[in-house]
């Protein structure tokens, strides 16, 4: 189990991040999502030991890990981390760039780096040098070098970030399962609400330098505990109850994802539409309901100007 106990840190005075704990166990993905600059990276960098920090601490199986003041190399042993600028050699092929996380002892090294690259779908690339792959190939190499020593703990930051859309999803699939299947503990720093929404068992999110909230996929979707974290997950409308109905007088406000707003033949609730947005099975209709602008999805483009009703769908 890896033990996050009460961690602070700050580049200078200021601290980036600020009790932070949780804790994972093995096998588990944990995914850490925040806005640019929230400390998701530090978090990942302080856990794999590369920083140095004065309160706080990090445990694996109870054992306290000691930092880079400790180590003549920095980072854990039984650890991996990618960073966002992934560490490849450019001059010597994909092959070469796994082959040196595998022992040469192993009878079965070339067996091995053949299976790693199917899982991040480079096969057909065995024998290319690095430095004539694209940034999204770069990418899923340097994923397939991290996992080759099957490491207790995974540490991503970004992993997709240079990964185009249509092979992303497959991928991620493919990746997310292997590491289960291995039981590799697994914890990744992503903007990329589908990383976490959909393959996560736990999500914790990050504001202001602290744990702003933390469960899992459908809990935190389901009932997010404010717009910031909602928006993580879909378009997310902050309506006024008095919005709604006239009698309340109350500033409270709800939170409406547009899947839960749709057009009716009568309402009280009345929007204009600003504009239509093509989502593919949808439309994204941008719409003012009295003093907010709102987003609800339709199943077609509505015109723009036009009055429709609405009915609002949320919890009391």
């Amino acid at each position: 189990m890896l033990k996050i106990n009460n961690i602070s840190f700050g580049y200078t005075s200021k601290e980036v991040l600020k009790n932070i704990s949780f804790q994972v166990n093995k096998g588990e993905y944990i995914a850490i999502v925040g806005e640019s600059g929230c400390g998701k990276s530090t978090l990942l960098e302080i856990i794999y030991g590369l920083l140095h920090i004065a309160k706080g601490a990090v445990y694996w199986n109870n054992e306290k890990l000691l930092g880079p003041k400790f180590h003549l190399i920095p980072g854990e042993e039984f650890m991996k981390y990618l960073p966002q600028d992934f560490d490849l050699m450019p001059y010597i092929t994909v092959e070469e760039n796994i082959g040196k996380n595998i022992s040469s002892l192993d009878p079965n090294k070339q067996q091995r780096i053949q299976e790693l690259l199917e899982v991040v779908d480079m096969a057909n690339f065995l024998k290319t040098k690095v430095k004539n792959l694209s940034g999204g190939q770069k990418q899923r190499v340097a994923i397939a070098k991290v996992i080759a020593k099957e490491p207790k703990i995974l540490l991503l930051d970004e992993p997709f970030s240079h990964i185009d859309n249509f092979r992303k999803n497959k991928l991620r699939r493919s990746l997310f399962k292997y590491l289960k299947l291995k039981n590799i503990t697994c914890i990744v720093a992503t903007h990329d609400t589908t990383d976490a929404l959909s393959f996560a068992d736990e999500i914790i999110v990050l504001k202001d330098a602290k744990i702003e909230v933390k469960g899992t996929s459908e809990e935190l979707y389901n009932h997010p505990k404010s717009a910031y974290v909602a928006s993580f997950f879909n378009e997310i409308n902050e309506i006024k109850l008095s919005e709604i109905d006239s009698k309340l007088t109350s500033k409270e406000t709800i939170l409406v994802y547009p899947n839960h707003i749709k057009v009716v033949k009568k309402s009280i609730l009345k929007v204009t539409v600003i504009s239509s947005y093509f989502k593919g099975n949808h439309y994204l209709i941008e719409a003012k309901l009295k003093n907010t602008i709102v987003f609800f999805e339709h199943s077609t483009s509505i015109k723009i100007g036009k009055e429709v009703c609405i009915e609002i769908r949320y919890s009391e």
